[in-house]
């Protein structure tokens, strides 16, 4: 029971940070991908003003 408990105590301690890792690298992804589609409906935006799109 003791040894159970041990290899319980160092899973716990080794994978405890790891959603925290996970949680910052998945959100400094998601904000790139979303300032670059932002950046492409600017883009198409500013593409249909210029060449005289008319916005009915």
């Amino acid at each position: 029971m003791k040894t159970l408990l041990l290899i319980k105590n160092i899973y716990a301690e080794g994978f405890r940070n790891i959603g925290n890792f996970l949680v910052k690298k998945y959100f400094k992804v998601f904000t790139w991908f979303t300032l670059a589609m932002f950046m492409v409906v600017l883009y198409a935006f500013l593409f249909r003003l210029v060449t005289g799109f008319a916005f009915d």
